[in-house]
């Protein structure tokens, strides 16, 4: 009786959240919107996001403010092998169906001292495969993700060395810096960075335009089935995506939110 009242719930906050989508949508064409209630007491979160970065990816996804999704973010300091087994423990320290998906952000990361890390980093993406976890990786790290909102690099390999440097490049115009030294946390994710990534340029939103352009660079590799040969590219499209409830781009574009 539990789980079937749990699968109801799923089934009803599911609705609420596609039907705030179908709002946006039917407001851009000009029809009336369509007010329902589905009684929904929320309670659980939805979707539990466990990231290898205590700061940069946690920043980044609690900024998502999405009124009909709860998201829990941690942040662990820890990497693949690692965190995808202290992720398990974490779901499992829960009653089974507390969430409805449980996802890992971590990176491949590579370094010249340590040839397992690429090995450990594959092993990552299959354990938690097994264990019905999500993965949104990067190779080699987060921020290739962040610079996608700002050029299409069409998947050329890109050492992570570089990455601070051209994000700090992009944000210069805005007056501000990622991995500043003024800020005792070091690398992070401010309000006014995350304004930026939401932002239209030259008519597209940044965010839109980066879903595209990973997408397309992940769509195009060849070794999809060995990530630790996939270099430069990420899969956080896909956890953007189911955030911002736009898996079906049938029903909803990207540019057709409003946030």
């Amino acid at each position: 009786m539990k789980m079937q009242d749990k699968r109801s719930k799923d089934q009803l906050n599911k609705l609420t959240h596609k039907e705030s989508l179908q709002n946006v949508k039917r407001k851009k064409r000009g029809e009336p919107i369509l007010e329902r209630s589905f009684d929904i007491k929320r309670g659980n979160p939805e979707i539990l996001i466990v990231c290898e970065g205590k700061n940069t990816e946690k920043d980044y996804f609690e900024k998502f403010k999405i009124p009909t999704l709860e998201l829990e973010v941690i942040g662990i300091g820890d990497n693949t092998l690692s965190l995808v087994k202290k992720t398990i423990e974490k779901r499992d320290d829960k009653p089974v169906g507390y969430y409805q998906e449980v996802w890992c952000v971590f990176d491949a990361d590579p370094k010249a001292d340590n040839p397992k890390q690429l090995i450990n980093f594959n092993n990552a993406i299959f354990l938690a495969k097994q264990n019905d976890i999500k993965v949104a990786y990067s190779h080699q790290a987060f921020e290739y993700w962040l610079l996608l909102h700002f050029n299409d690099y069409q998947g050329e390999p890109m050492d992570r060395k570089l990455y601070k440097d051209r994000l700090n490049k992009f944000l210069s115009p805005y007056d501000l810096k990622y991995d500043d030294s003024n800020d005792e946390r070091g690398k992070s994710i401010s309000n006014e960075f995350f304004e930026v990534l939401l932002a239209y340029d030259k008519g597209k939103r940044r965010i839109c335009q980066a879903i595209k352009r990973a997408e397309r660079i992940y769509e195009n590799l060849e070794n999809k089935e060995n990530p630790s040969k996939c270099e430069s590219s990420t899969t956080v499209f896909y956890l953007v995506k189911r955030i911002l409830g736009i898996e079906d781009e049938e029903e909803l574009s990207c540019e057709e939110l409003e946030f």
